[in-house]
């Protein structure tokens, strides 16, 4: 129902993922993170959020991804309806996809990165998907949102997509959480909105609020944000 990527940038140590699907609110079902911790996407047919939390409270804990991943998964009776990938601070990454989601279903792990679906037209989205990530130039979300837009382009959730995500974490700014709920164009959505995000009185706001490196950054006179 969902194809998603969660991926470590080897340059700067930022975390990133983002996800689309044909159903509604994917950002809130799917997308987890934590800049001590890394990042998870749990999707399916019958998505946990739970997994997606509790994974994440492992990985900070010092387990690695393919071991927590495998913790969480082992004793849930309703595995088979669910996916989830992770991805530790280090970029290690770990999958798990259940053989009842609707196929197709397809992983591919990479350096520094994993990508899941399930539902999708046909497995080679998540090439797709990967691909056009690692083929993108400029900053981290503008990368991902293009794996995105290459994934739908090599077919898609095999329903269409309604709603899309973007999650970045860095030490140095705040994290940029990103969501459209409901759209007939997500991904065109989405990209709009992190260019606005990403730019004017917003963007001027959003570098001066408090983050990892800075836990007590002052606000200087600026206008607020539109």
């Amino acid at each position: 129902m969902t194809f998603s990527i969660l991926v470590r940038d080897p340059e700067t140590g930022a975390l990133g993922g983002a996800a689309a699907t044909g159903s509604l609110c994917v950002g809130g079902w799917v997308l987890r993170g934590h800049i001590n911790a890394g990042l998870s996407a749990s999707q399916g047919a019958a998505p946990s959020t739970f997994w997606g939390e509790d994974v994440l409270t492992l990985m900070r804990a010092g387990t690695a991804a393919p071991q927590a991943v495998a913790q969480i998964v082992g004793n849930d009776a309703g595995r088979a309806h669910r996916q989830l990938s992770a991805l530790d601070c280090e970029g290690q990454s770990g999958i798990f996809s259940g053989t009842s989601n609707t196929p197709q279903i397809a992983a591919r792990a990479f350096e520094g990165g994993i990508a899941s679906g399930n539902m999708l037209a046909n497995a080679g989205v998540i090439d797709a998907l990967v691909d056009g990530f690692l083929a993108a130039k400029g900053e981290l979300a503008s990368r991902l949102i293009a794996g995105l837009e290459a994934g739908d382009a090599a077919g898609s959730d095999a329903r269409g997509l309604y709603s899309s995500a973007l999650l970045v974490l860095r030490r140095d700014a705040a994290p940029m959480s990103l969501r459209i709920d409901y759209s007939e164009t997500p991904l065109s959505a989405l990209r709009a909105l992190h260019g606005r995000a990403t730019s004017g009185d917003y963007a001027d706001w959003a570098s001066q609020v408090p983050c990892s490196d800075a836990p007590m950054r002052v606000l200087k006179e600026t206008a607020a944000p539109d």
